[in-house]
């Protein structure tokens, strides 16, 4: 039976990839569920041979927000294969090992769900498009503009999902409610409530 969530605990949601990789940090608390903060982890192009400096950098910027903001869970979108496209899930994969190890290293446990779960938890339909779970997530926390890039919303959409997850065993679990140069942070640790200034990417 998973665990029910305990009042203060921090989550963080990962969007993976290897251009920008979306990242969104939530607190459970007695009240409901407050926005930390949400940004991308932004890597240099892919050019020749750079795919391990590429992950490098993203593993190195992956701990300074584990860091930062001591998430004590991460959670993270199934890899998703295309027949069409298997490369995209290869060097997605990549991605997913760095940040898996990035959180094994800070002890922090890692869950997964698929993408139809996580807009199904979202949206209430496990269809739903990538603007749809923009708009719900806007909704959810209140937000003056739907977060931007979509790879920030749906790093939110996992971590609350994460949270709908673990809602029937808190019995009635309640559902509303420093950086590097290259993090770009969407949402200052502290605006909360109603935050402010998305950035436009």
């Amino acid at each position: 039976m998973a665990r029910a969530l305990k009042g203060g605990t921090r989550i963080i949601g990962i969007d993976p990839g290897l251009n920008a990789t979306g990242y969104g940090v939530i607190e459970c608390l007695a009240e409901g569920v407050r926005l930390v903060e949400a940004g991308v982890i932004r890597l240099p192009r892919s050019r020749g041979d750079n795919l391990p400096a590429r992950l490098g950098r993203l593993f190195t910027d992956l701990q300074e927000v584990i860091g930062e903001f001591e998430p004590q869970a991460m959670c993270l979108e199934e890899v998703y294969a295309h027949r069409q496209y298997p490369q995209t899930s290869v060097l997605m994969g990549h991605a997913r090992g760095v940040i898996c190890l990035a959180a094994r290293l800070a002890s922090i446990p890692v869950a997964s769900f698929s993408a139809k779960r996580v807009k199904q938890s979202v949206t209430g339909n496990g269809n739903a498009s990538k603007s749809q779970v923009q708009r719900a997530v806007q909704n959810f926390f209140s937000l003056d503009r739907v977060p931007h890039p979509p790879d920030v919303a749906d790093a939110l959409a996992v971590a609350l999902c994460f949270v709908d997850s673990r809602r029937a065993s808190a019995n009635g679990w309640p559902s509303s409610g420093r950086g590097s140069s290259r993090r770009t942070r969407l949402a200052p640790a502290a605006s909360w409530g109603r935050p402010k200034g998305w950035a436009g990417l």
